[in-house]
Formats: structure tokens, sequence, C-alpha cells
């Protein structure tokens, strides 16, 4: 009889606990995220490794995409999640991604191109050189960095330049269409001549040579540089002549022409190292 009672208490003891798992199960397993992984120009990337980090608990879950550059990761709580994703030949990209209980997220992230050492001249066997060749590289790399982040804001102003110089030479400009075309010529300026500044002192390592992409974007710096330096010098002779009265004449005619190359050049200068061809 009493083996009779145990057992009618161990099956109820049972039955609690599997009625309080099952919920908690259902949960557990109603999340979901998923998405697809594309680099810059929208080719799907395969075999990119996805971790899935829940930020409270911090435990992560992990997938790789498929061919088509897809990915899914079910059995999630509902909470915050950062969805990171890398692969070969990409710079690594995160997002935060939010779902509730039973919800399916779609996650989709683009991953850019990254540049190799081979890219920047730099072999295997010097990246695993000294103490003093590692603090060189470090530095070069940081400041190449900085180089590279000031002159992509750079390029907001030039762009601005070269859209208000329309307004600024025509036969019924302002004085305020003058003056803004010359603070966003001025900011442009500064933006550039400080990122060029970063890429010019950043310590070469020595017997490294430039290759790729890098030998285009410095190839490209032969024209932008010098038009850089021209495009203030003739705008500033033909803002005087506007601001006397005159009609743009001479050489200070060549300001429209010469920003306008100079422009293009240094946006195809930033495409050649942002975009894997």
């Amino acid at each position: 009889m009493q083996k009779v009672k145990k057992g009618i208490v161990a099956h109820c003891i049972f039955v609690l606990l599997f009625s309080a798992l099952v919920p908690l199960r259902a949960q557990d397993a109603g999340s979901t995220i998923s998405g697809a992984i594309v680099g810059v120009t929208g080719a799907s990337v395969a075999n990119a490794k996805v971790t899935v980090k829940n930020l409270v608990t911090g435990q992560s879950f992990e997938a790789q995409t498929d061919a088509a550059g897809r990915y899914n990761v079910t059995n999630l709580a509902p909470g915050e999640y950062e969805v990171g994703v890398s692969a070969e030949g990409y710079s690594t990209n995160t997002m935060k991604v939010t779902v509730a209980a039973g919800e399916s997220k779609v996650a989709d992230v683009t991953l850019a191109g990254a540049l190799s050492l081979q890219d920047l001249g730099i072999s295997s066997d010097q990246a695993q050189g000294t103490a003093a060749d590692q603090a060189r590289l470090n530095k070069r790399s940081h400041m190449l960095m900085l180089h590279q982040r000031i002159g992509l804001i750079a390029a907001v102003p030039l762009i601005a330049t070269v859209a208000t110089s329309f307004g600024a030479g025509g036969r019924s400009t302002s004085t305020t269409d003058r003056y803004l075309h010359l603070a966003l010529g001025s900011a442009a300026g500064d933006l550039y001549f400080t990122s060029a500044y970063f890429a010019i002192r950043a310590p070469g390592i020595h017997g490294t040579h430039s290759r790729g992409p890098i030998r285009v974007h410095k190839a490209l710096a032969w024209i932008h540089g010098p038009g850089m330096i021209l495009t203030p010098i003739l705008g500033a002779i033909a803002f005087d002549q506007k601001s006397k009265g005159e009609k743009v004449h001479g050489i200070a005619s060549l300001h429209g022409p010469v920003a306008v190359v100079t422009a293009l050049a240094y946006c195809a200068a930033i495409a050649s190292v942002s975009f894997k061809f």
C-alpha cells in the first residue's frame, strides 16, 4: 500500500514538473532570428559565421550561412540580442535585434570589403616581426584608419561645395551664395588636408610595396591632391572678381572645371578602397 502511495506521489510530482517545464520550453523555442548576409555589391556571402548573443545573459548561439547567404537561429528566449557576422575577405559587422516571445525577426546584415595585409603591401612575415616592428605597424594602421574616416567625412562638404558652385558663379549670384560656397569649400579643404596629414605622416614599413586598390588610391591622389591646392587659389581670384562686380575671367574661369575634376578623382579614390570588385 505504501509503495502504491509513493508511486502516486512520484507520478504527481512528475506531472507538475512536466507542466511547469513545457510552457518554458515552448516559450524558448518560439523566438527566431534569421536573415541574409550580403556584400556591399549585393552578392550573397556564403559560409559566413553568425553569432547571436543575448545581451542580458551573455549566452551565444552560432550559425553559418548557406550557399544563398541565409542563416536561421531558433530556440531563442525573448530579449535583446547582438548579431555579429564575420567572413573571410570581409570586415566584421554587428547589429542589435530585439525579439518578443514567439516572434520571428529578420536581421539582414551587409559586410564591407576588407583590405588584406598584402593589399597594404605588408607580408605575413613582416606582420610577425619584432615588438618595435609591431608598434610601428600598429601606429601606421591607426593613422591610416584616421585618414580613411576623416577622408569620408570630407567628401560631404566637398560634394556640397560643388553643388553650390552653380549658384555662386552665375549671373544672379548673391553675396550669401558666394559666402556659403566659400564656407563649404573651406570646411572641405580643412578636412581634406587633415586626412592627408595622417596618410603622409603614417610611418612606412621598409621593403613593402602597395598593390591592388591601394595603388589606384595613391595614383588618384596625384590628381585630387594638386586639385585641392589649385581649386581654392582659383576660387579666391574668382571670388575677388565677383565681389568687384566683374565677370569671372582669365585663369579664374578654370575654377569650376578644376573643382569638378578634383571632386570626381577624390570620390573615385574613396571608392577604390571601399568596395571589392
